[in-house]
Order: structure tokens, then C-alpha cells, then sequence
């Protein structure tokens, strides 16, 4: 529930004229909470003397807003944008655990609808390599069930399990990356909001990503593997392979043009 500090409450209105859910009053020029809300926040930012917060969740992390800080420079941030790439060759330095907090941070920080928070974000780096060859043990049994169920996809990674068979090292789904995420959630489009934060993040942390639909339809389909990541059912919105680029890009990339209408 939000918890309003009447001593440090001033009256101003501006958590009640900001609530989403009208679970915010002023009663004797007082704020107070007067009904079950999604515990969205808003009151907790808008309020100019700190009097509202909301217990159940971690108010250590909520900061000043500091605008040297707080703010992109819009044409910085659309070039980093048009400058971020899809990697396919990762160098073997691990992302370092501090950086990965940072970037799983901007994961957790995207809205959700409702505020459900509903995203969980399940990182492998220690045992990259424990979970890649069980990875590899599962897959034989994953191209019998897709050979019936996804036909295409069947003869594509058949053709990435003969190579890597061959030589271990010529690896079409895990490119030498060092990090792998899986971001499961009920709502497709919170995870993928999360996704785009994180890779955003990753590319600002000197990282980069893939978005890995095809290790995503592995997942999918093994309950070993579901079970080792400890996502049991739930619902994979999302997998990405990280680490740090051992390709130098020079330039951004072009773009089709035409697709974007205003009116």
C-alpha cells in the first residue's frame, strides 16, 4: 500500500491530480490513501517533499531527479540507435557482473502494464558453458519434435548441428557470445519493452546483443533446458545472446524510407 508521512505532507495535491487509479485524496489538507491502487509510483515521483512511499517495495533505490544526469541528449540518443548492431561475433571477455546489473537494471525499470512487473530476466554467465553443452545434448531431441511441429526450422538447425558436430568452435547459435538472457512474462509486449531497455543499456555499457529466435525455439521446446533455467512453464518472450562486439563498426546502416506516416 502507499504510506503517506503527514509531517512532511503539505497538502500541494499534486500525488491526487497524478494518481491514474484516484486512490489519492486530500482530506483535512492532507493527502491520504484511500483505496487499493497498482502501486504504480507516480506519487512517490510527483511529490516535492518525499512524504509518500510504498513500502513493499525497495525505496533505498528511488532517487533525486538530477537533470545533469537524468537527461539524453535526444540527438545522441538517435544515434546511438541507428548505430547499434545485431551481433553475430563476440569477443571471449565476459561482460563484467557490475555491468550486467546495470543492464539487467534497465530490464526491471520498464513499465509493465497495470504495473504488474510480471518480466523475470534469467541471465547465464558462470555457466555459459554448462548450459551450451547441455544446449547441444538437448538439441538432436528438439529436431525430431520441430522435424513434425516447424518443419523449416527443423532442416535450418539441422544444418547448425552437422557444422558444429564437425568443429565444436563453428557454433551458427551462440556466436562465442559470453552472457545468455531469457526474459519470460504473461504480456509479450512488457518483455519486449524490456528488451529493447536492456539492449539499449548493453550497447552503452560497450556490450552489444542478438535477439536469438532461434535459441528461443530450442528453449521452447525442452523441459530440460526449461528446468535448468528454472522457468518451468512460463512464457519465453525473449532470448539474447551478450557480450562484447569483436567486430568494429565505422558507420550506421541504411534503412528503408517511407514507412512512417504522421498525420
Amino acid at each position: 500500500m502507499v504510506e503517506i508521512n503527514k509531517d512532511l505532507c503539505v497538502g500541494c495535491g499534486a500525488c491526487v491530480r497524478d494518481c491514474p487509479g484516484e486512490a489519492l485524496q486530500i482530506q483535512d489538507k492532507k493527502a491520504e490513501y484511500v483505496r487499493k491502487c497498482i502501486q504504480c509510483g507516480h506519487c512517490v515521483a510527483v511529490c516535492p517533499t518525499g512524504a509518500v512511499s510504498i513500502p513493499e517495495y525497495d525505496m533505498d533505490e528511488v532517487e533525486e531527479y538530477d537533470k545533469d544526469t537524468f537527461c539524453v541528449d535526444p540527438e545522441h540518443f538517435l544515434h546511438a540507435v541507428k548505430f547499434r548492431r545485431s551481433i553475430r561475433n563476440f569477443k571471449s571477455t565476459p561482460i563484467e557482473r557490475e555491468k550486467l546489473e546495470r543492464i539487467l537494471a534497465a530490464g526491471r525499470y520498464t513499465p509493465t502494464a497495470k504495473n504488474t512487473q510480471g518480466c523475470r530476466f534469467v541471465l547465464v554467465r558462470d555457466e555459459m558453458k554448462v548450459f551450451k553443452d547441455l544446449f547441444w545434448k538437448e538439441l538432436p531431441g528438439i529436431l525430431d519434435v520441430l522435424k513434425e511441429e516447424a518443419p523449416l526450422y527443423e532442416r535450418v538447425f539441422r544444418g547448425f548441428y552437422e557444422k558444429y558436430k564437425k568443429d565444436p568452435k563453428d557454433d551458427t547459435f551462440f556466436f562465442n557470445a559470453t552472457s545468455f538472457l531469457v526474459i519470460t512474462s504473461k504480456n509479450p509486449l512488457d518483455g519486449g519493452l524490456a528488451a529493447a531497455n536492456i539492449e539499449n543499456m548493453a550497447v552503452a555499457e560497450g556490450a552489444g546483443v542478438l535477439f536469438s529466435g532461434y535459441t528461443k525455439a530450442v528453449v521452447e521446446n525442452s523441459d530440460v533446458l526449461r528446468d535448468w533455467l528454472g522457468i518451468g512453464k512460463r512464457t519465453v518472450v525473449c532470448c539474447m545472446l551478450m557480450g562484447y562486439p569483436a567486430v568494429s563498426y565505422k558507420r550506421t546502416a541504411p534503412r528503408k524510407s517511407g514507412n512512417i506516416v504522421i498525420r
